[in-house]
């Protein structure tokens, strides 16, 4: 299994070109990055870690800025969001920081991509929350058109456009790996007919692998699964994902300044060995 890092990058935190180079030096697998373009002020959308929203999810750096800076120092570092809200997002630009990034980074990148669960961040951005889960589906289709074809077009309910050019290409063929994030059957029904994984948040006690790993095999039977914000110090936790065979575990790694950003890589750093 490998272990990698989830982190909730802001312009406060340790510099992303910096934990990459820390992480690839510890032997840590991957950096996989959220995304919040803003918090709204007024908000009735409940936080999903229950109690008050942290203060940090604000400042959030932009993730395909902080990845590039992440790519320019490594060579190793798996890239990922975890996970880009792409219903707030415009399809053909998305397509673009992708690929972009797969291409500076030498075909590193792992994509996660989901819905969200921020209803009036989303109303923002001008989308309606009630249709989000199908303008996501034609979105991920319409991605891997504009990766795949010289010549992309798409014609959906919510997504619609004549033939494009839209290069760069990504380098890893047929295009980088999609990883749906979420926490029910819709999200993994969506790995089964556009992603290529799942990304999905941390069993909160041991017991709490079986039902996800239930529910994989029931709908996207054989796609791998990756975990994003794991406790690092819940063994118990790590070794049933370790037992289950799954893909990664990222542990989440808060915000915080680069010299206790560091502290805690090296306490976490025998993991990489305990679940190879």
């Amino acid at each position: 299994m490998k272990i990698g890092i989830g982190s909730f990058l802001t312009g406060r935190s340790i510099r992303p070109d910096v934990l990459g180079k820390a992480l690839e030096e510890r032997g840590f697998e991957c950096l996989l990055v959220p995304e919040h373009s803003h918090i709204p002020v007024c908000r009735e959308s409940p936080y999903p870690g229950g109690g008050e929203l942290p203060p940090y999810y604000a400042r959030m750096l932009n993730p395909f800025v902080a990845l590039t800076a992440a790519a320019t120092v490594t060579s190793r570092l798996t890239l990922g969001t975890g996970i880009a809200l792409m219903v707030q997002r415009d399809v053909i630009y998305t397509a673009k920081e992708v690929a972009s990034l797969d291409v500076l980074s030498g075909g590193r990148v792992m994509f996660g991509a989901g819905p969200g669960w921020n209803r009036e961040q989303m109303r923002n951005h001008g989308t309606d929350p009630r249709t989000r889960g199908a303008l996501l589906d034609e979105q991920l289709a319409a991605l891997k058109q504009i990766w795949t074809h010289d010549e992309a077009e798409f014609h959906g309910k919510f997504i619609d456009f004549d033939p494009i050019w839209s290069w760069p290409k990504p380098v890893r063929e047929p295009h980088p790996p999609i990883y749906v994030g979420g926490w029910g059957p819709a999200a993994v029904t969506r790995v089964s007919r556009y992603g290529d994984g799942w990304l999905a948040g941390p069993a909160p006690d041991p017991a709490g692998v079986v039902p996800q790993l239930e529910m994989l095999n029931d709908y996207a039977p054989g796609s791998p699964m990756t975990v994003f914000g794991a406790d690092g110090t819940d063994l118990a936790v790590l070794d049933a994902y370790r037992d289950a065979d799954i893909e990664r575990v990222a542990l989440l790694l808060e915000p915080a300044s680069e010299v206790d950003t560091l502290t805690q890589l090296d306490a976490w750093a025998p993991l990489v060995e305990r679940y190879a």
